[in-house]
Formats: structure tokens, sequence, C-alpha cells
């Protein structure tokens, strides 16, 4: 019967493949027809628009073949049809929502229609000012604007300090902010705003980073190294971090260290490839 499932679904005829299918993924134990059946069925779920049955098989797919490229492939269309009919759902039954007003502000954003996915978030946070993560998203988007005005990032920075008024916890805020503070020579501001966002998430590893990079600046290399070895811990493979720790440690007289962390970073930088980067100063895509 299985087999014959198999048959019927890759000849297009679906509606009579699928409940065989179904039954087949939990009792089969081949492996191989196992998988067979579990990508057979996700294709003939959603051909039916059956979204749950879909996500059935998409999880025996994900926990049993995470490495398959024909589980993976399936996978990637799968989702990505669940959320094109999820978002024609949304546009269709909520069409004046925050939601659905936010996702087309997010649809104009990945086309770079800058103008008109500030018209939509604006217009959300006119008429929900308090609404948490809409002046983070106005902020960030002001700043990824192509050839921006002079006074874009002062318009930027007072998205984001509104942002923490309404939510204090969002350390994607206080890191843009600590950022454009550095990018000002503002150090204590960076400082205060850089410290703030790894307290709010211990796993900040790029607040941390700048952290150390304002303590370098202001010559507190003492104070420059927890913050950095922190950021160390959190992404080992990032060469611009040994290095910054590597500074740390030669100017506060802790010389072999930091010469190890100099040997880290040169040989990461020859298995990566490219030099040693600024800080990143791109605005997050989200909260931390």
């Amino acid at each position: 019967m299985t087999q014959k499932a198999i048959k019927l679904s890759e000849n297009g005829h679906c509606g009579e493949a699928l409940p065989t299918l179904r039954r087949s993924v939990g009792q089969v134990k081949d492996k191989d027809l196992r998988r067979k059946v579990s990508i057979d069925g996700a294709r003939c779920a959603m051909t039916l628009h059956q979204s749950g049955v879909a996500l059935a098989f998409l999880t025996v797919l994900q926990r049993e073949f995470p490495d398959d490229p024909d589980a993976l492939y399936v996978a990637v269309h799968a989702y990505s049809d669940l959320s094109t009919e999820a978002s024609q759902a949304l546009a269709r039954n909520a069409s004046s929502s925050v939601q659905a007003h936010e996702l087309l502000a997010e649809s104009y954003e990945s086309q770079s229609k800058w103008g008109e996915a500030e018209k939509e978030y604006r217009g959300i946070a006119a008429q929900n000012p308090k609404l948490p993560g809409i002046h983070f998203r106005i902020g960030r988007l002001l700043l990824s604007k192509p050839n921006p005005p002079a006074d874009v990032v002062e318009e930027a920075r007072r998205e984001f300090t509104e942002e923490l008024t309404i939510d204090p916890s969002n350390a994607a805020a206080e890191y843009v902010l600590g950022e454009l503070a550095r990018q000002d020579q503002s150090w204590d501001d960076a400082i205060a705003h850089f410290s703030k966002a790894g307290k709010l998430d211990p796993q900040f590893s790029e607040a941390f980073l700048g952290l150390g990079v304002s303590y370098i600046a202001t010559k507190r290399y003492t104070d420059a190294v927890p913050p950095l070895e922190t950021a160390v811990r959190l992404e080992p493979l990032n060469p611009n971090f040994h290095y910054q720790l590597g500074t740390a440690y030669t100017r506060a007289g802790r010389k072999e260290e930091g010469q190890k962390e100099f040997a880290i970073h040169q040989r990461l930088i020859g298995t990566q490839g490219g030099e040693h980067p600024e800080p990143n100063t791109h605005p997050p895509d989200g909260q931390k």
C-alpha cells in the first residue's frame, strides 16, 4: 500500500495518495522508505492546501533527516508557500490591522522602497504610538536609506530613544544608540548604551565588542578586557574580536596574552580571508 501511495503521489494523484502516506509515516520502519513517504507526503499536503498535515511531515523530515538535500529543498518551498498563504489570509481577513500594515512595510523595505515603507511604519506609529518595536523599525529604516539627508541620524536617534521609553528592555535600540555615540566619539554615552545592551541581552556579542572598543578609545584598557573576553567567548571564530582583545591585553600590560590573541586573529584571518573589520555599525534586524 505504501509503495502504491508513493507512485500515486508521483503521478499527481495526491488526493488518493495522501491518506495512505499519513498512515504510513508513523508505521514504516525502513529509513529510506520513511524519508520518501515524508517528502512525498509534504509535497502532496501542500498541493492540497492542507498546511497542518504538511507541517507534520516536515517535522519528521527535520527531526530525522536534518541534513538531507531533498528534505531541505521540500522544506524551503513548503515554508515559503505557507508564508505566502498566511500573508494572503492576513491581507484578506484583516487588511486594516497593524499586522497587515507592518507586513506590507516589511515587504517594501525588502524591495528597498524606503519611502513606501516609512509611510506604512509612520502610519502605524500615528495610530499606535506606544506599540513596542515600531519606533525601532522607523529608526532602523532611516539609517538604512541610501544617501540620507544630514539630519537623518538625529531623527533616527530620537526614534530609538522613543522606543526605549516604550520598551526599556529593547537591547537592539540601546546598541544602535551606542553605535551612533561611538561614531560621534561621544564615549561616555557609547559606554552607557553598550553596557545597558549587554545587561539586557547577555548573548549580544556586538554590544560587548562596542563596549570594549569604547573603553580602548578612552584608554581604559583594563576596563576593556572583561567585555572583550565576553565577546570572544560568545563568538570565538570572529577574528576582529580576538584582535580587539589582543589590543586591550597589550595596552593593559598583559603582553603575552595579547600576543596569543593576535596569533589567533592571524590564524582566523588566514582561514577565513579578509582583514580585521571595524565594529559592526549596521542596525540590527530586530530586538536582541
